[in-house]
């Protein structure tokens, strides 16, 4: 299992929401490669990078911050916000992205998701983001009828790499993850699911350690608040 710190970008700064809202951001860096060098030197093999701009507005927004966090960090990078064309898909891989993670346009299209998957094998990540078990799309504005699990297992044959699913209620809030669902969708499906949203202690990680291959957690606010020492949280995982 992976431990993948998060980086969320707005307006060029690395910050984090509290469920998702744009009013309620606190900044972390100015420069967010400096976090990006921060957790490569912590032990990460994986960033979990947003352009939450490119989320509300569905078009990147930040790629001068994604290509400087790029430059310094040497494992693996995976994008999402806003990304909903295959301009953007090419742009971002051309930048040396390891995988792209598309969210909305996964929802509204489920062709595209295909066609995308058929092109870049093993390189797509579908972002899962619900609320009380309902998928919630545009930056976690509008929430749909869609069941979430049930969405889940329709696409993960469409070539995929894996999904993440992330629990909105939960997100920025530091209770807890949301056990009982992240384990549901872990045990339907065949590919990697990663967990986030609401991880805010060790205690929370072991929690998330007795679902059966689980891929990995991201976590965020917890990593900037000091609440969970990144060295100690990769260990973790690494001896259960």
């Amino acid at each position: 299992m992976f431990i993948i710190p998060a980086i969320d970008l707005k307006e060029g700064k690395c910050v984090r929401l509290i469920q998702g809202r744009f009013d309620n951001a606190t900044i972390y860096y100015d420069n967010p490669e400096e976090a990006a060098l921060k957790w490569q030197l912590e032990g990460a093999k994986i960033l979990h990078v947003v352009d939450l701009d490119g989320a509300l507005t569905g078009k990147i927004k930040n790629l001068e911050s994604i290509k400087k966090i790029r430059n310094v960090f040497k494992y693996t990078i995976e994008v999402g916000g806003g990304i909903r064309n295959l301009e953007d898909i090419e742009l971002l891989f051309d930048n040396g992205i390891n995988r792209i993670i598309l969210g909305t346009i996964a929802i509204q299209k489920h062709e595209f998701i295909k066609e995308v998957s058929a092109r870049y094998p093993e390189r797509i990540i579908v972002g899962i983001d619900a609320k009380e078990g309902y998928i919630a799309t545009k930056g976690w504005t509008e929430i749909t009828r869609i069941r979430a699990k049930e969405f889940a297992l329709k696409i993960q044959d469409y070539g995929i790499w894996g999904i993440i699913y992330t629990d909105i209620s939960r997100d920025g809030m530091m209770v807890g993850p949301n056990i009982k669902t992240t384990s549901e969708m872990v045990q339907s499906l065949k590919v990697p699911v990663i967990a986030s949203g609401g991880v805010s202690s060790l205690n929370d990680i072991k929690s998330l350690l007795v679902i059966k291959n689980l891929w990995g957690i991201i976590i965020g606010k917890a990593l900037y608040s000091g609440k969970i020492d990144l060295k100690k949280a990769i260990e973790l995982v690494q001896i259960s």
